[in-house]
């Protein structure tokens, strides 16, 4: 799964990056520990030169009230999920990430944070899916996480990963038609992704600064450190 996400990459290079502009009404901060209910910043199918902000946690569109919403689908059945369906027909979106978290408790034991991230781009993209709940007296957009099978990375601390998309894929992502995107929807397959431990200050999403993302002992632990 993905329930921890951040994005810290100065605006400039944000925008450069996926060559958008910031529209959110918010604008844009760095933030080093974003949880399901904030905003992610994303870029939609229907505005592909914007970076705009969603509440993090699809809304069905049938719901009555507005709750917290899902905050991950699994790909490999989402277009059987009635909360998803109208979102994956026509509402792919990218999450721009500079790395997400995921907790893995050995044998049993206390739950070790992990940042996730990748070592060549300050700022990937995450497959989303955006929708827009409609209330009688609101108006939400929102988004989930798509997610998928672990690749090598990532099976030695979950059994979920979210769908991270090859930069050169990202484009076709959001054009692409629902066959291709599905074929798009599968375990990262290049190797510059990268783990290492941090501390339990990510547990709390109160503290939202640098130090989150120091690594424990000041030391990046490679995937063959932690590997089972």
């Amino acid at each position: 799964m993905c329930g921890r996400n951040s994005l810290f990459i100065d605006q400039a290079d944000l925008e450069a990056r996926f060559d958008a502009q910031i529209v959110a009404d918010g604008g844009y901060s760095p933030r080093y520990n974003i949880a399901p209910g904030d905003d992610l910043h994303i870029i939609t199918n229907e505005a592909s030169d914007e970076i705009d902000a969603y509440h993090w946690g699809l809304i069905p569109f049938w719901a009555d009230e507005p709750k917290e919403g899902i905050i991950n689908a699994r790909s490999e059945t989402v277009d059987e999920k009635s909360a998803f369906k109208r979102a994956w027909e026509s509402r792919p979106c990218l999450v721009p990430s500079s790395g997400f978290y995921e907790w893995k408790a050995p044998n049993g034991g206390t739950k070790q944070p992990y940042r996730i991230h990748c070592e060549d781009d300050p700022a990937f993209a995450m497959a989303g899916l955006w929708d827009v709940w409609e209330g009688d007296d609101e108006t939400i957009s929102c988004v989930t996480i798509l997610t998928t099978e672990p690749n090598d990375l990532m099976s030695s601390i979950h059994d979920r990963m979210p769908v991270v998309l090859p930069q050169d894929a990202e484009s076709n992502w959001l054009a692409a038609d629902r066959d291709t995107r599905r074929e798009l929807c599968q375990a990262y397959p290049k190797d510059d992704l990268d783990a290492y431990e941090i501390s339990p200050r990510v547990n709390n999403p109160g503290n939202d600064d640098p130090q989150v993302i120091e690594p424990l002992d000041n030391e990046q632990s490679g995937l063959g450190e932690f590997s089972s």
